[in-house]
């Protein structure tokens, strides 16, 4: 068909759109300019340093309220869960230390106990980073320790909680002997 058949007399009220101008809902409109190749690149730039900018305040919060500072491990005794916790950015600062069992909080406690392997490992700068909590109030039978460091930050307006080491899986005996299962 040829360009007349668009323009038939079958479709009186169809028209070809002019050059710079479309009908939308039988009104006549202006196309939209093809905007200049400068301001595509200002626009393309202006986006990747706002990326850069929002990626560079969600390290530095996170930093701020989650620190990557705390070393430590934790073990089973006959008695329950000892351990040690030292802060990387403050090597003489006594850690608050808390403890969940089963997802439940136990105790809570400041890692200030003696443990000469801690410093002569080259972990701390003294001996002081030792923790012990006693488990002598839970049932018998399995159960998971988790050991956390307290952090404060914002003026101490915020607190999160960094695991120390991994979770210690343990069971409490009948004669009330705390024992592991190897898997810690």
């Amino acid at each position: 068909m040829g360009e007349g058949a668009f323009i038939s007399g079958s479709y009186p009220n169809l028209t070809r759109p002019q050059t710079n101008s479309l009908r939308y809902n039988g009104a006549l409109r202006n196309r939209m300019k093809t905007p200049s190749t400068s301001l595509i690149h200002i626009l393309i730039g202006k986006s990747i340093l706002e990326t850069i900018f929002v990626g560079a305040l969600a390290v530095l919060t996170f930093i701020n309220i989650l620190p990557p500072y705390f070393h430590g491990w934790g073990e089973v005794t006959n008695t329950g869960i000892s351990g040690w916790v030292v802060n990387d950015a403050a090597p003489w600062d006594r850690v608050e230390v808390q403890l969940f069992v089963d997802g439940t909080f136990v105790a809570s406690g400041v890692a200030n106990e003696s443990r000469p392997d801690v410093m002569a490992a080259g972990w701390s700068k003294d001996e002081w980073h030792g923790y012990t909590f006693s488990m002598t109030s839970l049932n018998t039978g399995w159960h998971e320790a988790r050991v956390y460091a307290l952090h404060a930050s914002g003026d101490a307006r915020r607190k999160s909680l960094q695991l120390v080491g991994d979770p210690i899986s343990f069971s409490i005996e009948t004669n009330r002997r705390v024992s592991s299962t190897g898997l810690h």
